[in-house]
């Protein structure tokens, strides 16, 4: 039978050794702990939810809940967790790349039946900045917008050819992309106006 002793982990001896295992004990601790209060936090607004929508549901026509009132709640969770999202990108390059891949997929394609108008963005100069030599084309990134013309829409494509230098080594040359009037959205400044229009004017 193995003494109770044996189960103890060894330490070293030297005291920096000891002094960097207890810093990193303690930060390992703090992280837990703030990590405990903030799934304390989300589990208290979400109670606080579940009694509004019990209440709704249950109680009496005296104590329920306007239904306003209980979208604003839903609005004001999900721009919580929104924010805690953007603050979590901020310090993590990956989990930002990662979240942006999935709004994407999630976007889905814009209809195949919509005419295409494609657009081919050049850059200013086709000629190497290095030795003035001929680009050749080595890829093109390709987004797609949806457009619209009064009572019709369309899909603007938009492609922006990758030219690259066959002499020098690593020079790749490319159009910028157009500032778009929402970041990353589909729908171009012409669709914007048209929503806008449709629902505050025409409506």
């Amino acid at each position: 039978m193995r003494a109770a002793a044996d189960d103890t982990p060894t330490l070293p001896e030297d005291p920096a050794a000891l002094r960097a295992m207890l810093l990193a004990a303690w930060a390992e601790r703090d992280d837990a702990v703030a990590e405990r209060d903030a799934l304390a936090a989300r589990n208290e607004r979400l109670r606080h939810l579940l009694g509004k929508l019990q209440r709704m549901q249950f109680g009496r026509r005296s104590e329920q809940l306007p239904e306003h009132q209980l979208q604003f709640a839903f609005e004001e969770v999900e721009a919580s967790l929104a924010g805690n999202e953007a603050e979590a990108e901020k310090g993590s390059p990956e989990l930002r790349k990662t979240n942006t891949a999935q709004r994407r997929a999630g976007r889905g394609r814009l209809p195949a039946h919509l005419p295409r108008v494609e657009v081919v963005l050049m850059p200013e100069s086709t000629a190497c900045p290095c030795c003035q030599g001929a680009l050749v084309e080595i890829g093109t990134d390709t987004s797609e917008r949806l457009d619209v013309i009064p009572a019709q829409f369309q899909v603007l494509v938009t492609q922006r050819p990758k030219l690259a230098c066959r002499v020098c080594a690593g020079v790749v040359v490319q159009a910028p992309a157009p500032a778009r009037l929402i970041e990353g959205g589909m729908p171009t400044e012409a669709t914007v106006a048209h929503v806008l229009v449709s629902r505050y004017a025409d409506h």
